[in-house]
């Protein structure tokens, strides 16, 4: 007697919005994670059609007011170099959706010191690790934007567990929702393991991220308001 298959069922397959692409992503990296929740996130949406990404490197704009424009950057065109710019789009009162990898250091230029490193972490030009007389303080970015009157929506994640990416999603997309819903800026700041910045195999990278990321950077909401704060207006009659 033949034994038949039995029936199959998808339960989780590659989101439509997921280029079928090769990843450029070194193995252990949490990007790719990440960029699979974003493109979960839109698929759940019904934005496919209505939705502009962009990168940390170059300059774009939307010019279409009904586009659902977001960006991806890391710890040095955001917290460094583009801090700047950050900010001031919050001032201007642009409604956007920011991803933020934090992976404290620069993963793809040499593994550098950044903005986000850790006080006694080596990189490449802190070899004897940070020390705050010469590097200064890591930046705690979700704080600094949660005090940001056109942020209406920050938070901090990550994906190192099933749990902490279910997270990261809801946070994702509640950002996306209300900049949709033309409330205000939102933005999600993930953790991130980095193997070779950190010169170890993934397994000893997520290691060390669960023991000294987590406790220099706190996971959770900072901010999530539907309206964004006039706390003073002069009244012109």
């Amino acid at each position: 007697m033949e034994e038949k298959d039995s029936p199959r069922r998808l339960i989780c397959g590659r989101p439509k919005s997921l280029m079928q692409a090769k990843s450029p992503l070194c193995s252990g990296c949490q990007h790719g994670i990440v960029g699979r929740i974003i493109s979960e996130v839109i698929d759940e949406l019904g934005i496919m059609g209505n939705v502009v990404g962009i990168g940390g490197v170059g300059l774009k704009r939307g010019l279409n007011e009904e586009a659902v424009v977001f960006t991806i950057q890391g710890d040095g065109d955001l917290a460094a170099i583009g801090i700047g710019d950050l900010i001031n789009a919050t001032v201007r009162g642009e409604k956007l959706t920011t991803v933020f990898f934090n992976n404290a250091g620069y993963g793809t230029t040499g593994g550098q010191l950044a903005p986000t490193t850790l006080i006694g972490q080596v990189t490449t030009t802190t070899p004897d690790g940070r020390r705050p007389e010469a590097g200064g303080f890591p930046i705690h970015v979700a704080e600094l934007m949660a005090g940001l009157p056109g942020v209406v929506y920050s938070a901090r994640c990550a994906v190192n567990t099933l749990a902490q990416f279910k997270r990261t999603k809801k946070a994702i997309k509640t950002a996306f929702q209300k900049q949709i819903d033309g409330i205000g800026y939102g933005f999600v700041e993930v953790l991130s393991a980095c193997p070779p910045l950190l010169n170890m195999r993934p397994t000893k990278a997520r290691e060390w991220f669960e023991k000294h990321m987590l406790a220099e950077y706190p996971l959770g909401e900072f901010k999530n308001v539907n309206e964004r704060e006039i706390k003073y207006q002069i009244e012109n009659n």
